[in-house]
């Protein structure tokens, strides 16, 4: 049998995830990272990806993050997300309907700052689609 590394994935909102798992791939800022049982301490910020749970205490799963920071022990695992979705819970139609109103309000801002705060949701979208 495998040895499995403790992970946790913390949102603001909510633990997501708390169990263990035999391999955890996360995007890295300078790259995705698999982790295993023994792995080197690390702690590193996180991209906008998918954090891969492999052989975890409910199967695996897959969870889109828009970026946070992830602390790596030899028998620990822990992110702390900005934000995280269960990619299970995504649905194409409705975030392709989210993507067209997004270009739209893209568009139609007024101002520098309403156009800022427009296109990081809509490449906050764009990403959750992209893990389909």
């Amino acid at each position: 049998m495998t040895e499995k590394i403790a992970f946790d994935l913390v949102s603001p909102e909510r633990l997501l995830l708390s169990g263990e798992a035999e391999i955890i791939t996360v995007p890295g800022a300078d790259g995705d990272m698999g982790v295993m049982v023994g792995h080197m301490p690390l702690i590193s910020t996180l991209r906008p990806g998918v954090i891969d749970v492999k052989g975890g205490t409910n199967g695996d799963e897959r969870f889109y993050v828009t970026g946070g920071f992830v602390e790596i022990s030899p028998g620990k695992l822990t992110v702390l997300a900005e934000e995280a979705v269960p990619v299970a819970e995504l649905d194409a139609a409705a975030l392709d309907l989210r993507i067209k109103n997004a270009e739209e309000d893209v568009a139609l801002a007024k101002s520098d700052n309403e156009r800022t705060k427009a296109q990081e949701a809509l490449d906050y979208v764009r990403g959750l689609r992209s893990t389909l």
